[in-house]
């Protein structure tokens, strides 16, 4: 029985990792943390820790986690580059799942995205759009930013360089070598993502939509059963699915 420890069980995605978690006849979650809760006073009882807290909770999760020998989920999402240090140097000490989406669909999807890329090539314009519930803190979001990174690692660019967030004004015409990447914030959706290619003449579209948080909290889950049993070292969810 692999027993899970969950920190930021009061939002959103900490209340689905909590209903989920009953139909893992795997694992058992024996603590939830949230704000104000102490996460040193109960990380002996764990052999993982599943993250949803914040961005900015994350790294002194995670050097816990290291202190202590624990294997890490990390759930959350819009970490500047300082905070990415600070979680992933803990991985020469501890097994680390680290995605931005730990949904089986939008892992298909970046499979697909980078298979797509390679196929169509240099010739199509690339774009991303999502969309996400008006409570959303982050955008553009962390499944969009990875989805960028592919495109972008494919044709061997540097996205930070080639990124277009929007357009507004006169703004010239497209380049070949931007990546468009663009955020909708409204409602309660869940989270929506469409990766297009178009070139003169057709446009093809990949797309993703997600009813439920279940299906991130089920992968998440999943994750963790399949983190304890790896060596110290940085994973994603490619990895837990085989499709590396």
């Amino acid at each position: 029985m692999t027993k899970v420890i969950i920190t930021g069980s009061k939002g959103r995605m900490g209340k689905a990792l909590v209903a989920c978690a009953p139909n893992h006849r795997e694992l058992e979650v024996v603590a939830q943390i949230d704000q104000g809760d102490d996460l040193a006073a109960v990380i002996t009882r764990g052999d993982v820790v599943i993250d949803f807290s914040s961005h900015a909770a994350t790294p002194v999760i995670a050097e816990l986690c290291a202190k202590h020998g624990k294997a890490l989920v990390v759930g959350t999402t819009g970490h500047d580059d300082s905070e990415k240090s600070r979680i992933t140097h803990h991985a020469s000490r501890i097994p680390m799942v680290v995605s931005s989406n730990y949904s089986t669909g939008v892992n298909t999807l970046f499979w697909l995205t980078r298979k797509a890329t390679e196929i169509l090539g240099p010739s199509y314009d690339l774009e991303v759009v999502e969309m996400h519930h008006r409570l959303k803190k982050d955008a553009p979001s962390g499944t969009a930013k990875s989805l960028a990174e592919i495109l972008a690692d494919v044709r061997q660019q540097q996205l930070a360089k080639v990124a277009r967030h929007g357009r507004e004004g006169i703004v010239g015409e497209r380049t070949a070598e931007e990546i468009g990447i663009h955020s909708v914030r409204g409602g309660d959706v869940v989270g929506d993502h469409t990766v297009i290619f178009a070139t003169n003449g057709e446009r093809v579209e990949l797309t993703h939509k997600a009813s439920s948080r279940d299906t991130f909290a089920n992968g998440a889950l999943r994750a963790a059963l399949w983190v304890v049993k790896q060596k110290p070292g940085l994973y994603d969810m490619q990895d837990v699915l085989g499709l590396k």
